[in-house]
């Protein structure tokens, strides 16, 4: 069943005006480059604004068989969403990746890059601000933009709004009569005329009655309109008062539920949310939740969600701040977070291949927190994941509950990278490493800004941007040498050698691992020796030293022998053989390389055997003996096919 009726004429204008010419072309100003067509819905809260948009796209989605695409900009409680991630989540819409921390600018070209050519719908809900929606603007007329606003949106060229009133009496009566039946419209028609008339026409008003009237059949029509124009004057017009209608109506428990839901993040709330806040079992809040969204107080989404309406926030709002203690928000808030915590900790423990480590946690959680497999695991954290983001956000923010933030924070990043890998979860997981970083630094946390800095850098360096990721490196490494963490100091340390590596700052990067190294061999730390030596062979051999060059991977390989590590060991020996090559020493090359083949058939690396196969070949090419060439090569083919790119050495050691 659907609640919408009538706005016939306003379906016909905003149809009209997809091919009306433009203001500009209008007042004979020069037209600027051609854009996407936007069409405006303004109204206020509870006009159904949004519902006639819903409508009209699916009128004319036909006309545009390359999809629609949803954003919301305003959450319900009233807090303006960052045009970064409203971007992502379109540009996730189309199926295209984003990559972790990229700003406004990048992101919508990459938008308009990705709907060039394409002929899309964007239905944009509840835009607050012109910049929000200018940035979501396909540079193409062939896409059609759809906003929602309370107001115009004056910095948009070519936009005239579709002001919504109230609707018309026997409009909003057939809305009425789709809650409570005709049997009872019919039976007093004038008295559901008048219930209309003290609704105002407003969709969301006559919503919240009819859900009251379907609640309770032996009540008529009549006494309702009768109540409702006896009531006194409320700032929020008819719909305050059909509100305040029902909120009275409901029982302490529930009135008291209903005032805490503004609490949930983005407006998102499900049994578990509902329990948490009010303190009462599972199975009480889904039946609360289930007769809330019979009375029209919440609006049923999917996979047990339920949607706070907007237009009912502030009411709600207003009642939370004026009924309840602040002590007691604050303790509802903090039940919320720790049983948000705990479903993540179940959400990420079913994605572990590790058995006795997903029996010992779920053995700890109650069997309401419990998720009975993996994919019902990763469908609560898909669907969850606007107010997982939220609670994360809102946590940081309120600075009062840091200990919890972070357990939230932490549990959430766990939670995304067991379900969709690091590389899968990199955008959401830069966010949080940022609400990270805010919370070490207001508490002086350095070991976790440390780790912070660290996480962003390296998600900066994967991205490209090398610049970026050096300052955060940098900055790690003083809170390290804040924290005394020996650890933090060494990865940063060697990773500000890296960034410098990839700028090809050969110099900086050799003193910054040689500083990496020394550490690492005053503590004894044989593997990160290993690895680091590596790391200056690879520096010394792109800067042409090859005499140092040679020196490290000879200490890189003496290393990996002490940890009686072959494959390392090969790998050092084969790159030892490649610089040997480079400075002129093709029989030195081909004695190291034999030597690194045969280690590499002891460690079953036959990828790495053909691959020093390949350049025992090419070495003796150049000594002038062909036919061992030859044999060499056919080798490397019976390991590992006529696959060219498998003869590739890709040393793991940097």
């Amino acid at each position: 069943m659907t609640d919408f009726v009538g706005r016939r004429r306003e379906l016909k204008e905003l149809r009209e005006d997809i091919a009306r010419t433009g203001l500009d072309t209008l007042s004979g100003r020069k037209a600027k480059a051609p854009r996407a067509r936007v069409l405006l819905v303004a109204g206020r809260p509870g006009s159904g604004r949004t519902a006639l948009a819903e409508e009209f796209v699916r009128e004319v989605a036909h006309e545009y068989p390359d999809g629609v695409l949803r954003t919301r900009l305003v959450l319900p409680g009233g807090e303006t969403v960052d045009t970064e991630r409203a971007v992502r989540g379109l540009l996730e819409g189309l199926g295209l990746p984003t990559p972790p921390g990229a700003g406004e600018d990048e992101l919508s070209s990459a938008l308009r890059t990705a709907l060039n050519g394409r002929r899309v719908i964007i239905l944009v809900d509840d835009a607050a601000d012109p910049h929000q929606v200018d940035a979501l603007l396909p540079d193409t007329p062939e896409c059609l933009v759809v906003v929602t606003s309370e107001g115009p949106l004056t910095g948009i060229p070519d936009v005239r709004p579709c002001t919504l009133g109230g609707l018309d009496t026997p409009s909003a009566v057939e809305l009425l009569a789709r809650h409570i039946g005709d049997t009872r419209v019919t039976a007093d028609p004038r008295a559901a005329d008048a219930l209309a008339e003290e609704c105002g026409g407003q969709p969301a008003a006559l919503g919240l009655v009819g859900g009251w009237l379907a609640a309770r059949p032996k009540a008529s029509v009549a006494d309702v309109a009768k109540q409702l124009h006896e009531m006194p004057g409320l700032a929020g017009g008819p719909l305050a008062r059909c509100f305040r209608l029902v909120y009275e109506s409901l029982p302490q428990p529930a009135q008291r539920t209903l005032r805490l839901l503004p609490l949930a993040p983005a407006g998102l709330v499900d049994s578990h949310t509902t329990s948490a806040l009010a303190g009462c079992s599972v199975a009480a809040a889904q039946a609360t939740l289930d007769d809330f969204a019979g009375l029209g107080l919440v609006q049923g989404a999917h996979d047990g969600l339920f949607l706070l309406p907007g237009c009912l926030a502030p009411m709600l709002q207003a009642l939370l701040e004026a009924k309840e203690r602040p002590a007691e928000v604050q303790l509802a808030r903090a039940r919320m977070l720790e049983r948000t915590v705990r479903l993540l900790h179940s959400c990420g423990a079913m994605a572990s291949a590790d058995e006795e480590e997903v029996r010992e946690v779920l053995d700890g959680l109650p069997r309401a927190l419990r998720f009975p497999d993996r994919r019902a695991a990763a469908t609560w954290l898909d669907t969850r994941l606007p107010a997982l983001s939220a609670a994360a956000s809102l946590a940081v923010a309120d600075g009062e509950l840091d200990t919890l933030a972070r357990r939230l924070v932490a549990a959430l990043v766990r939670a995304l990278a067991e379900h969709r890998g690091t590389a899968g979860a990199a955008p959401e997981l830069y966010g949080l490493h940022r609400l990270v970083l805010d919370v070490a630094e207001r508490r002086g946390l350095h070991r976790e800004q440390a780790a912070a800095l660290l996480n962003l850098a390296d998600l900066d360096a994967e991205t490209g941007r090398t610049h970026e990721a050096l300052e955060r490196y940098r900055a790690a490494l003083v809170a390290g040498k804040a924290a005394g963490d020996p650890y933090a100091t060494g990865r940063a340390m060697e990773s500000v050698g890296g960034a410098y590596q990839e700028l090809a700052d050969w110099h900086r990067a050799a003193d910054w691992f040689g500083r990496a190294l020394s550490q690492a061999l005053a503590r004894g730390e044989r593997a990160d020796e290993a690895r680091l030596y590596g790391r200056l062979g690879n520096v010394h051999t792109y800067a042409g030293r090859y005499g140092d060059a040679l020196r490290s991977w000879r200490a890189a390989a003496a290393g990996y022998r002490k940890l009686a590590d072959v494959p390392g060991q090969a790998k050092a020996l084969s790159e030892m053989a490649r610089v040997q090559e480079y400075a002129g020493r093709p029989e030195e090359s081909l004695h190291t390389c034999r030597e690194a083949v045969e280690l590499a058939r002891r460690a079953g690396d036959q990828r790495l055997q053909a691959a020093l196969q390949v350049r025992l070949a090419d070495t003796l090419d150049r000594l002038g003996d062909p036919a061992a060439a030859r044999l060499h090569r056919s080798a490397a083919d019976r390991l590992l096919g006529d696959d060219p790119a498998a003869c590739e050495i890709r040393s793991d050691i940097d």
